[in-house]
């Protein structure tokens, strides 16, 4: 298995942390992607992943998977440890439903907020740029993080008591956060004591 990626971006860090949690880290090849040269926009790279995007995973078959919550399912299935993607029906969809929320009003959120309202990856990658709506992406992220904050005053983690893909994706979109910086509001204690916990977790603070 390979995984095509960029260290310390958001969505490939997704992807690394479901291996460190199923303790498989070292049973794939990463292979380095120079997306700040655009070679994530290339016909040979596209060829793999009409996306154009990482992560993205190349099984022995020559199977490419990409986004990463397919790709987090088949690491969830293809390796022993505790599952991220739940074991019940409820808890699966729950987790799915959780995940898709953290990843769509938080981490492609802020993504539209950085690449939109500030200079992102530079004029060479930020061609199309509408900062008008990428601060309206960021009003969004900020609101996103309050309902998490809500979710987390009544649950250890974004799907109940148990960590998982969703936390996983809202973690992501915090670092990502970060690299935009903007900020969790100071009165969001929950999603701030959270967000702690988790960044103490062997996967993460390894």
């Amino acid at each position: 298995m390979k995984i095509y990626d960029v260290e310390g971006f958001p969505n490939p860090a997704r992807v690394r942390i479901a291996l460190a949690e199923k303790g498989a880290a070292d049973k794939v090849a990463f292979i380095p992607v120079d997306v700040l040269g655009g070679e994530h926009r290339s016909e040979a790279f596209r060829r793999k992943n009409p996306d154009a995007a990482v992560p993205m995973l190349e099984l022995e078959d020559g199977t490419c998977l990409s986004h990463c919550t397919a790709i987090t399912e088949y690491i969830d299935a293809a390796f022993d440890g505790a599952t991220l993607c739940g074991d019940t029906a409820k808890d699966r969809a729950v987790i799915h439903m959780m995940n898709r929320r953290a990843e769509a009003g938080l981490l492609d959120a802020v993504g539209d907020y950085f690449h939109h309202a500030t200079p992102g990856l530079g004029p060479d990658l930020e061609t199309d740029q509408n900062a008008d709506w990428g601060n309206r992406r960021k009003d969004h992220a900020v609101a996103t993080m309050r309902y998490l904050d809500g979710v987390l005053s009544a649950n250890d983690y974004l799907a109940g008591d148990r960590f998982s893909m969703a936390d996983i994706t809202a973690f992501a979109g915090l670092a990502f956060a970060d690299l935009a910086e903007l900020d969790i509001p100071a009165e969001l204690g929950n999603l701030r004591n959270w967000r702690d916990r988790v960044a103490s977790r062997p996967s993460i603070a390894a």
